[in-house]
């Protein structure tokens, strides 16, 4: 884990397109019959994974992309983690519990002090993981096709 360095990318950088196109080549093989289509799920763009909309994370090890998050800021309202992916080859050793807690603390350095995020039924290890960092389950926030479970999580001020 101390070789993985976890740092804001752009989302055009060819690291952080491999993470986005592997979480949603995941997501795809995941869900099933219908499978995944990003256009049908609410967006996070480019530009939305840019400041001031938002920021990406990208956790390299030995130069290699193998995870991100992102968090789309709407100001005074909650921000929205999104796009939170791990690769397969280092799953288990604690690098999505690490994402997370990066995008909180760059969520509380850019004055946030709620995020929600939605997930998949099928997501089980996100769900749990979601709830073991003090995520709670909250009603539909929005209308994401893809989502069962909608949590929220009030961050302590810095």
């Amino acid at each position: 884990m101390s070789s993985i360095r976890i740092a804001r990318a752009d989302p055009s950088e060819p690291g952080a397109r491999h993470c986005l196109d592997a979480y949603a080549a995941e997501l795809d093989r995941r869900f099933g019959a219908g499978g995944f289509d990003p256009a049908l799920s609410i967006p996070a763009t480019d530009d939305d994974l840019r400041m001031p909309a938002g920021f990406l994370l990208v956790a390299t090890m030995e130069g290699r992309p193998v995870g991100c998050t992102a968090l789309k800021l709407h100001g005074d309202a909650p921000a929205e983690v999104k796009r939170m992916w791990v690769d397969p080859t280092v799953r288990g050793v604690g690098l999505g519990r690490r994402l997370l807690v990066a995008v909180e603390e760059e969520a509380r350095a850019e004055g946030v002090g709620v995020l929600h995020l939605e997930t998949n039924e099928t997501l089980t290890e996100a769900i749990a993981l979601y709830r073991s960092a003090g995520y709670v389950e909250v009603p539909a926030f929005n209308d994401e096709p893809y989502a069962h479970h909608w949590f929220e999580k009030r961050l302590e001020a810095p």
